[in-house]
């Protein structure tokens, strides 16, 4: 298949792109570069740069003929969707109206958006299963599920076939190929940073939680397990119908055991520095995956901890900053 990849060059959307290229199909990534890197296209994907905010740009590149979207395009910082929201109104749900008016006006019939378990808000129960009610607490969640329901109204009214995933923290790299973000929020390469010497230490907001070490506990997903579940997703999408599978492991990981595991990993003595808490944190967040398993046959091959932090590491090395200096490819 000839397949659209919006936000091919961030970290998600290149690792699948990548994917998509070594299952025999053609990969065009769209992207505007404001978050993603150049370098991060993968060698055999075409490249569009262009924002979902450019109607005509975003038209002429749907137009000249795809088979199926994959839409990873979007803002996705928890803290800066409070402070601005107004940017995530716009370039989330905005955008995607725009995509999905350029891909039902050029007939392009399949969609796999990469969606979020933040749609969720503070789950009554873990993990977290596709029935829980959708009770976002913050813009980001809040823009992703306005997404949602706005591709479940154009499947019901138009006949696209889509399919949202959502699932909370992705984790690890695919070769050459890992998470570079400016700044970085996420607690695996701001460990590594730390064991790298880029940062003076990681630190734990939260030692009181009822968890077993008293550190939040969170659910991690090797990125390359992520990558394959959008392929699946795609093959799995059905013309007029939304589907929308969470995506987890089950069974999450503390604060505390993932900086364990980096130590062992990296030989390092990583230092810490205890914080409270930050305001509505929640002390496990888990999601389930029984559906997307049962429906569309995924299973992790990657779910240890260990996969996933020595993979991320061996990206660090290499990268010790980033893709900065990185030729394009």
């Amino acid at each position: 298949m000839r397949l659209l990849v919006t936000g091919g060059a961030g970290y998600i959307g290149s690792i699948v792109a990548q994917q998509l290229l070594a299952a025999g199909h053609e990969v065009v990534v769209l992207d505007n570069l404001s978050r993603g890197h150049r370098a991060a296209v993968p060698d055999g994907a075409g490249f569009v740069e262009a924002d979902l905010l450019d109607p005509p740009a975003l038209a002429a590149a749907v137009a000249e003929g795809f088979d199926g979207a994959l839409h990873f395009a979007a803002l996705s910082l928890v803290g800066e969707s409070v402070a601005r929201p107004e940017l995530y109104w716009r370039n989330n749900v905005a955008g995607t109206l725009n995509l999905l008016d350029a891909l039902r006006a050029a007939g392009v019939g399949r969609l796999v958006f990469s969606s979020t378990a933040a749609t969720y808000g503070e789950p009554e129960q873990v993990p977290i299963e596709e029935t829980a009610p959708t009770r976002p607490v913050n813009p980001y969640g809040a823009s992703k599920l306005a997404v949602d329901q706005m591709i479940g109204d154009e499947c019901r009214a138009h006949g696209l076939g889509a399919v949202s995933l959502r699932y909370f923290n992705v984790a690890g790299a695919s070769g050459c190929l890992g998470e570079d973000h400016q700044p970085e929020t996420h607690l695996i390469p701001n460990v590594l940073r730390a064991a790298l010497g880029r940062q003076e230490c990681v630190q734990i907001f939260g030692t009181d939680y009822a968890t077993p070490d008293g550190t939040a506990v969170r659910d991690y997903i090797h990125i390359e397990d992520l990558a394959t579940a959008h392929l699946l997703a795609l093959d799995g999408a059905r013309g007029g119908e939304h589907r929308i599978f969470n995506l987890g492991n089950g069974n999450g990981f503390s604060v505390r055991e993932v900086i364990e595991a980096a130590r062992a990993v990296t030989g390092l003595e990583i230092p810490v520095r205890e914080a409270p808490r930050r305001p509505g944190d929640p002390p496990i967040l888990v999601a389930a995956s029984g559906k997307i398993r049962a429906e569309l046959g995924w299973e992790p091959r990657k779910p240890a901890l260990a996969d996933m932090v020595g993979d991320a590491w061996a990206f660090a090395q290499a990268h010790p900053h980033g893709y900065a200096g990185a030729p394009a490819a």
